[in-house]
């Protein structure tokens, strides 16, 4: 379509235009649904339309409700067009409002506008997106479509316009009516360059589009009066700006400047003008200039074609080969056009001339057509012959540059190889190796002996390419020369280097063998040394704990022979230390550096030395020590006999007065009362002997403190001494009771003295009665049956301890020889008090009782509970019970 426009020169192809707008239309229908643009259009186009409605003193707000009943797109059709429109129903019924729009199409389409998919009933029904086809079509038939620049129309022409105008200024580059207006520059500059004084443009910065926007509108609209059909947020926030919203804006810019432009135009025709009449001269000279210039390269051309200089690469060679073909498809065909455009514009030319009278065209010598399509015929044919040349060279070059391939990446793997073998071959490290890593260097020195035998093929094979290179006479042998020699010198160093390293390697393992033994000697003799110094040192610090002399002896006589024992040992040292000063000398004689210390064992001389000097050490301060235990044993001896002369004195008398008592309770003589005055004599006598149990406390006391646990000239032990004295006043003191509680058990009875004599004869015949030695005692005093003994049992031994006391055998002997009080006795006397009633009350208890003994029963009694108590009943018969057990009960 634009190269169809582009044919004419004035005329304006209406068809042309249609086509560009239907494709315009088709593409706006979908890009219309994009809300962004359809905002930005809606603002533009309402702008637009106001500007020109304007001028008949109207305007619209709503640009889809606004045209619905056709009267003002009828209106603004007339303002814009100049013409006259039908005149439009004034009805307010749909039928008018679509009959007054299709009036307003029809005009449009009378004026060779294609209307695609737009009717009167969607513009009535308020279709935004047909309303503002509808106003994008008006705008680009009567705004856009009559722009015309340099045989350029329509789009493409304001486009242009846009262009040439804003050229000369920078950060500005108009390529499209979206993206290229987005940081407002353009605008700014299509201002600045038909009013320099409203602008100042280089005031304004890129990064600040929407302050360039801004200003270009409000200049704009205030000096220009073109309205401000844009929003300069909406243009900066849409990453695509609508572009019918821009070209409809920059389509003002162009009317409003439209005087300049009309003055462009009038020069541009005077310019066609005068074209005319010296188009036949410019052809005349064209020919001849185009002729000379095709006759002088196909001058130049003939001798590169016949040129046969050989190349040392093939991508020099390819380079011509590719110079070949740029020539063939880059070059040539222009000028087979030129030759072909000659002869058209030789017989135009003729033509032209003939037409208007004028004589024939000669061109000059040697340029006539004939002339140059025999120079052409000579081009074509070193062409050819170049052009086999070139892919004979590229076939030899291949092969030269495939065996300088293979040579090259042989070498370089070869290089990479021995790269750092030479420093590892020259390397020392087996000088501070140990022997395991030694060996496992001459392993490792074995792997590699193969691998540069292994490799010996391979230099081979570099020395024999390098050879057919040379044979061959390629171009850089030198170089190839220079690297194969290199590495065969290399190979030859490497072998040496290798040879020389395997003979250190074998020398330094046997002296390292050497060293090895002394180490393995130095370890299994250090080793046992070190634990006998070790536990030497542990028994020199030995904690030790002795009872008596025989023991610090004992201890003594060990060190002693210990202290024997030290010359052999510091003989052993000094042997071990020979051994460690051999190895020190092997490895200076031969210049090895020892990596570490022995490997099979963690002892070191100086570990050795060290223990050994704090053993020394310790020998005088263990003499020290067990001697000052030896006068401490010395001095416990004395102590435990001390005590042990006091423990048989105190022993034996405890011992004399036990059996002493014993008769004494056995054959106590006279009235009760005078036993017990003896018997407390008797224990006044004990108790004076105090004096010397205080004296063997303080001896204990002593021992205790000296940590003595045992002593050897006595069996007694404190404790036993402890209690049989306990026990002795305990006796005594058992035996004064037993008198005392006998007078008691006398005078609340009534057993007369002799009755007592008679119990105690009895008890003391079968002592310490148990079981059947009991059972023959009650035998003796009239008791028999077993089911007697078993209630008897109950009552002397509660507990069923199988033992019964004296005083226990008394109580019961009283009971049964006496009268006494029982539960039911009581209870009888109580029921007198309460006439005959089963409980008895507070009252009746004050009334027959002392006052103490009376709230004695009134605190203890409980409440009565049975059927007939009263308020205040006490039972008497539960109190009774309580008094006597209920056993008795």
């Amino acid at each position: 379509c634009e190269r169809q426009v582009g044919q004419f020169t004035h005329d304006y192809s209406f068809t042309g235009v249609q086509i560009y707008m239907e494709q315009e239309n088709d593409w706006d229908r979908d890009l219309l649904l994009d809300p962004a643009w359809e905002k930005q259009q809606r603002k533009t186009f309402t702008a637009w339309c106001n500007s020109h409605l304007r001028k008949s003193g109207t305007q619209i707000e709503n640009i889809e409700e606004d045209f619905r009943d056709g009267l003002k797109l009828m209106l603004l059709l007339e303002v814009i067009s100049g013409e006259r429109l039908p005149k439009p129903e004034r009805g307010k019924m749909r039928v008018h409002k679509i009959n007054n729009v299709n009036k307003a199409l029809d005009f449009i389409a009378s004026k060779g506008v294609k209307l695609v998919s737009i009717g009167a009933e969607e513009i009535v029904d308020g279709n935004a997106k047909m309303t503002l086809g509808m106003i994008w079509t008006i705008i680009l038939r009567f705004a856009i479509q009559d722009i015309s620049v340099d045989e350029t129309s329509a789009k493409e022409g304001l486009l242009l316009w846009c262009q040439r105008k804003t050229a000369p200024y920078k950060n500005v580059n108009v390529q499209n009516f979206h993206i290229s207006w987005k940081d407002g520059l353009a605008f700014n500059a299509l201002i600045h360059r038909h009013r320099p004084d409203l602008i100042d443009y280089d005031r304004l910065r890129k990064d600040d589009p929407v302050t360039n926007l801004n200003n270009a509108f409000e200049v704009a609209e205030k000096h220009l009066d073109i309205p401000k059909m844009l929003d300069a947020e909406d243009i900066v926030n849409t990453a695509r700006p609508d572009e019918k919203a821009i070209m409809t804006y920059v389509s003002s810019f162009y009317h409003a400047f439209s005087g300049a432009q009309k003055a462009e135009t009038a020069a541009n025709r005077i310019c066609k003008v005068l074209a005319v009449n010296q188009e036949n001269e410019l052809m005349m000279e064209d020919y001849e200039k185009l002729a000379s210039e095709l006759l002088e390269w196909i001058r130049r051309t003939i001798p590169w074609l016949q040129n046969r200089t050989q190349e040392k690469t093939v991508n020099d060679m390819q380079a011509k080969q590719e110079d070949f073909r740029d020539y063939r498809c880059v070059h040539k065909p222009p000028k087979v056009q030129e030759k072909c455009q000659l002869e058209i514009s030789f017989n135009t030319l003729q033509t032209k001339l003939r037409l208007s009278n004028r004589p024939a065209f000669m061109p000059s010598e040697g340029r006539m057509v004939s002339d140059i399509n025999g120079a052409w015929h000579t081009l074509e044919g070193a062409e050819k012959g170049y052009e086999e040349w070139i892919l004979s060279e590229i076939r030899r070059l291949e092969r030269l540059e495939h065996l300088a391939e293979k040579f090259h990446q042989k070498a370089a793997i070869h290089e990479s190889w021995t790269d750092g073998k030479e420093a590892m071959l020259t390397q020392k490290d087996y000088e501070t190796s140990t022997l395991s890593e030694v060996k496992a260097l001459l392993r490792k020195h074995e792997a590699f002996e193969s691998d540069l035998a292994a490799h010996q093929d391979r230099v081979e094979q570099i020395a024999a390419i390098a050879q057919e290179l040379n044979e061959l006479d390629y171009y850089d042998s030198a170089s190839v020369n220079a690297r194969c020699q290199k590495i065969c010198d290399q190979w030859d160093t490497l072998g040496a280097f290798t040879q020389s390293r395997k003979e250190s390697l074998e020398r330094t393992e046997k002296q390292l063998e050497s060293i090895d033994e002394l180490y393995l000697e130095y370890a299994k003799r250090a080793a046992p040394f070190n634990n006998w110094m070790e536990g030497a040192m542990e028994d020199l610090q030995d904690m030790f704990i002795v009872h008596n002399i025989e023991e610090i002896q004992g201890l003594i006589t060990a060190h002693e022979q210990f202290k024997s024992t030290l010359a052999e040992a510091n003989k052993e040292r000094e042997a071990i230390q020979a051994i460690q000063a051999e190895v020190q000398k092997i490895a200076q004689s031969n210049g090895i550096k020892l990596s570490g210390a022995n490997p099979y064992t963690t002892i070191t001389p100086e570990s050795i030395d060290g223990k050994w000097e704090k053993a020394m050490a310790m020998v005088p301060l263990r003499d020290n020590a067990l001697q000052d235990e030896l006068n401490k044993q010395n001095s416990n001896d004395t102590l435990r006999a001390k005590f042990a002369t006091q423990a048989n004195t105190v022993g034996a008398y405890i011992q004399a007065k036990m059996e002493e008592i014993g008769r004494i309770s056995i054959e106590m003589n006279g009235t009760l009362e005078d036993q017990l005055t003896n018997l407390k004599e008797y224990q006044l006598t004990i108790m004076s002997y105090m004096p010397e149990i205080n004296t063997l406390e303080g001896y204990h006391q002593l021992i205790q403190e000296a940590l003595i646990f045992d002593n050897q000239y006595t069996s007694y032990t404190m404790e036993h001494l402890r209690v049989g004295w306990e026990q002795l006043l305990t006796t005594i003191a058992r035996t004064i009771n037993e008198v005392e509680n006998q007078i008691l058990t006398r005078d609340a009875k009534g057993i007369s003295q002799e009755q007592l004599y008679e119990y105690r004869a009895s008890f003391n015949h079968f002592d310490k009665v148990r079981g059947r030695e009991f059972k023959a005692c009650l035998i003796s005093l009239g008791y028999d049956g077993d089911s007697e003994f078993t209630r008897i049992m109950g009552i002397v031994d509660p507990n069923g301890s199988g033992a019964v006391t004296f005083q226990a055998f008394i109580d019961f002997m009283s009971r049964e020889t006496t009268d006494t009080d029982t539960a039911d006795q009581v209870i009888a006397s109580f029921k007198i008090l309460a006439a005959d009633k089963s409980f008895i009350t507070a009252e009746e208890l004050r009334r027959e009782l002392p006052p103490d003994q009376a709230e004695y029963c009134i605190a203890r009694m409980a409440p009565y509970s049975g059927a007939d108590a009263v308020p205040g009943a006490l039972d008497y018969m539960s109190f009774s019970t309580a008094l006597y057990g209920e056993s008795d009960l």
